[in-house]
């Protein structure tokens, strides 16, 4: 009993010591004795969840570390939506679309894409039928219908159904060009603007006509220009029924109807119904011929005259009379001297009913009912009706 009881103390048995932190359940720790495997000891920090990690002692092995990759918990949904953001602004596009290589930086970019080479269209508006690949596309079309502009500007009022047209109108307050050229540094507010404006230096023409082959640098150009072959006018007036094949065409001819006239004269006041007739009216107070003759120096306020006078050293008369055979270097002249044939004169005198086959003719006839002479003599003084009497006097002296 004595030799049992002394073995008994020779081995001190040691206690399970548990340390725990406050409010924070601990694993048991366990001190190993010399020459005794004790199970590996684990401490595990508050709320995180920490790897195995197993200290050998000499002489033992161990199995090995492994080392799970820790969840970053400080980052805030905000911090990561701003990441995410951050990428649009990074040059490197590591997610390529597979059928036309365009690359983006964010795979939810791809993916959005990747929809416009799909040929399902999977929405359709309940109100007209219309289809759409995008659910976000469906839901712009639908404010055609339901009149609902969304975006207000908060500086004029006006209202946009779409965000791309209420961000490219912005700019139009704020002055803002963001896409500059790179050969000329001309500046654009909008991109496809400075796509179609690329093309002047690239010469690029992508959209060609079906019927005459000709190419145009924007598509709605060739639009316009397909119209010439179908005869197409969808633009009537709602004044006398006239049909155009331009809106552009349209707003100045309703004009006519309305005499306004929005383009002004800042040295005389004289108005016009469209901008270039101002144009080309400012030169007779400036001078300026930007149309130089390359035969023989003479310039031209218009470059229609520089064309009617460079037929004169060709010798060239492309416009024949159909009656008499008899060739105009002008379509004006041609149109004239038919009236020769037809007896038409349509420009009529209000005094007294005379009619005129030219307008100039009346402008003449005019004078007599009201006395003005507007060709006067630097020389005496004397005045006259018509230019070529000024220059008969002009001999005289």
């Amino acid at each position: 009993m004595e030799h049992i009881k002394k073995e008994e103390e020779d081995v001190d048995p040691q206690p399970l010591v548990i340390k725990e932190e406050a409010g924070v359940s601990q694993p048991p720790v366990i001190k190993e004795e010399a020459g005794v495997s004790q199970p590996p000891v684990i401490k595990e920090e508050a709320g995180v969840s920490q790897p195995l990690i197993i200290k050998e002692e000499e002489g033992v092995s161990q199995p090995p570390v492994i080392k799970e990759e820790e969840e970053d918990h400080s980052i805030s949904p905000e911090q990561s939506h701003l990441m995410e953001h951050t990428k649009i602004h990074i040059v490197e596009k590591p997610f390529p679309c597979t059928v036309c290589n365009k690359r983006f930086s964010r795979r939810t970019d791809l993916n959005s894409h990747t929809v416009i080479h799909s040929v399902e269209r999977p929405f359709p508006c309940t109100l007209c039928g219309k289809r759409f690949k995008r659910k976000r596309d469906l839901e712009i079309h639908s404010r055609t219908h339901t009149g609902e502009k969304p975006f207000l500007c908060m500086l004029c009022g006006k209202s946009f159904s779409h965000r791309l047209h209420f961000n490219e109108h912005t700019r139009i307050h704020t002055g803002e060009k963001p896409f500059p050229c790179t050969l000329c540094g001309k500046t654009f507010k909008r991109k496809s603007d400075l796509d179609i404006h690329t093309r002047t230096h690239t010469g690029e023409k992508p959209f060609s006509c079906a019927v005459c082959g000709k190419g145009f640098a924007q598509n709605i150009t060739l639009i316009r220009h397909a119209r010439l072959h179908t005869g197409e006018e969808p633009f009537p007036c709602t004044v006398c029924g006239r049909g155009f094949n331009r809106k552009s065409a349209l707003e100045i001819h309703t004009r006519t109807h309305t005499g306004e006239k929005p383009f002004s004269c800042a040295l005389c006041g004289k108005s016009f119904t469209m901008n270039v007739s101002l144009k080309r009216h400012t030169r007779t107070h400036t001078g300026e011929k930007p149309f130089p003759c390359t035969v023989c120096g003479k310039r031209f306020f218009y470059q229609s005259h520089l064309k009617e006078h460079s037929a004169i050293h060709t010798k060239e008369k492309p416009f024949p009379c159909t009656v008499c055979g008899r060739g105009f270097h002008r379509k004006v002249d041609l149109k004239i001297h038919t009236r020769r044939h037809t007896g038409e004169k349509p420009f009529s005198c209000s005094v007294c009913g005379q009619s005129f086959s030219q307008n100039i003719t009346l402008i003449r006839h005019m004078r007599r009912h009201t006395g003005e002479k507007p060709f006067s003599c630097s020389l005496c003084g004397k005045s006259f009706s018509r230019k070529v009497c000024l220059t008969k006097h002009k001999n005289e002296h």
